[in-house]
């Protein structure tokens, strides 16, 4: 796709120093770095996410899996007892 863009001329210029100085064309050097900013916004809006869902977790009262599957044996513990030694073949 063909787009026209009208930026600094300076920075174009130094666009176009680092497109000869690498061997690459403008378009790739501008694509690189459309790819590395996408890259970085996606990245940061993971890291939102996720700060969010652990601020969620930890306002609900979340546990930690340790905790949980703890909790977990020792009611199954209580429920059903001690479990039967494993039969050993002789």
């Amino acid at each position: 796709m063909k787009v026209t863009l009208d930026i600094d001329a300076d920075l174009y210029r130094a666009a176009k120093v680092e497109a000869a100085r690498s061997d690459r064309s403008v378009r790739e050097i501008v694509e690189e770095a459309l790819e590395g900013w996408l890259r970085a916004a996606e990245e940061a809006e993971d890291r939102e996410s996720a700060s969010d869902a652990l601020a969620e977790y930890q306002r609900d009262g979340g546990e930690s899996a340790e905790a949980w599957f703890g909790r977990l044996a020792a009611e199954t513990q209580a429920t059903y007892g001690e479990p039967a030694p494993a039969a050993h073949d002789e």
